[in-house]
């Protein structure tokens, strides 16, 4: 019997030439949001692993949006061209993966330092940049917290979406995807732990899922010809916040609304107050509730580092497909690896074919 993880899956008519996908992994290397040399070369070196889809990293929709000052953005034409050079380059060294690229908002979180330079939350006179959010406040206590969005500015980032998507489209990506977890804005809107508003975008479950499906229904119209996909959380890890049932019921309305692919994340990053589980956490059992709900192509991410361990998963049928992240950073030809040992067969430079025999 042939291995799952190397049967190819189609989405939204777009064929991947296998299950594995290398999710979005913060960079934290650009210069004013563009693409530079090492972007160029860490995606590039991710195409070739293995993988039949890479996402690239959370790619802010507006300056206030990036999580660091070293965050890519896509919200000007330099930042379009950047990353349309980094797409052609990744596709000169490999024609088989599919690229897509996350959009994101980071609200509240946003206005980090370097990450290599300190740990810390820089106000605007240090050079950060304002925070906006559902509701106003800050993530760590302490920190420059964010004011609460009004009408227009809902309605700003709202187009800030649509108009990154019209970019990534004209960049060359095969397909977008949408930042709703790891407590960023479109997490943040949906979460009763950070949105307390009392208006039509905050309060019950359908109002805090109305901003996140405005902007899919917003980037569905501005890139009709692209796939489009979602990140979501499988749970807040918070008494009173968000919950499995919700993410099930908004990943449904998400796929009514023009959304063909999903990716279950367990991870943190709404609150500090969060309680994660100890340990490893078998984030599977989440996405089987939400790929059952749905019936969407289903991806399932957190702590899966083993072929035997990605077949499994795909063998009882939690998920269509898995991202191998960290893993895929230690190991950048783990889809090679894999292929060995489930006794499959996987694209690899032709300059390398020889390491084989």
């Amino acid at each position: 019997m042939s291995a799952l993880l190397f049967s190819p899956i189609t989405i939204a008519g777009l064929r991947l030439e296998n299950r594995i996908c290398v999710p979005p992994m913060c960079q934290c290397r650009a210069d004013d949001g563009l693409a530079r040399a090492w972007h160029t070369m860490h995606y590039g070196r991710l195409m070739t692993s293995g993988a039949g889809l890479v996402v690239v990293e959370a790619t802010a929709v507006s300056a206030e949006g990036r999580i660091t000052t070293r965050c890519l953005g896509l919200y000007n034409e330099a930042q379009q061209q950047a990353l349309a050079h980094l797409v052609r380059e990744c596709r000169a060294v490999a024609t088989g993966p599919k690229l897509f690229i996350q959009l994101s908002h980071a609200g509240r979180k946003g206005s980090r330092a370097d990450p290599a330079v300190a740990k810390k939350v820089l106000s605007p006179g240090e050079g950060g940049f304002a925070l906006i959010a559902p509701s106003e406040g800050a993530y760590f206590v302490g920190t420059p917290a964010a004011r609460a969005m009004t009408q227009a500015d809902i309605e700003r980032v709202i187009e800030d979406f649509a108009a990154a998507a019209r970019r990534a489209a004209a960049a060359g990506f095969d397909g977008i995807q949408l930042h709703a977890a790891h407590g960023y804005l479109l997490h943040q809107f949906l979460s009763p732990v950070t949105n307390r508003r009392n208006d039509q975008w905050g309060g019950s479950l359908e109002n805090r899922m109305r901003f996140a499906l405005a902007v899919i229904s917003a980037v569905r119209a501005a890139a009709p010809e692209l796939p489009l996909a979602l990140r979501v959380p499988a749970c807040d890890w918070i008494e009173g916040g968000w919950s499995l049932e919700d993410t099930a019921a908004f990943v449904v309305r998400a796929a009514q609304a023009g959304v063909c692919a999903v990716d279950v994340s367990a991870g943190g990053g709404l609150d500090p107050a969060q309680k994660l589980p100890a340990g490893h956490v078998t984030v599977q059992k989440f996405s089987r509730v939400v790929r059952e709900a749905s019936g969407i192509v289903t991806y399932v991410a957190g702590n899966i580092t083993e072929p035997l361990q990605a077949e499994a998963v795909l063998a009882a049928g939690d998920a269509d497909g898995v991202c191998i992240g960290r893993e895929m950073i230690r190991n950048p030809n783990w889809g090679w690896m894999a292929a060995q040992e489930l006794h499959a067969v996987v694209q690899a430079p032709a300059s390398y074919i020889p390491a084989f025999f």
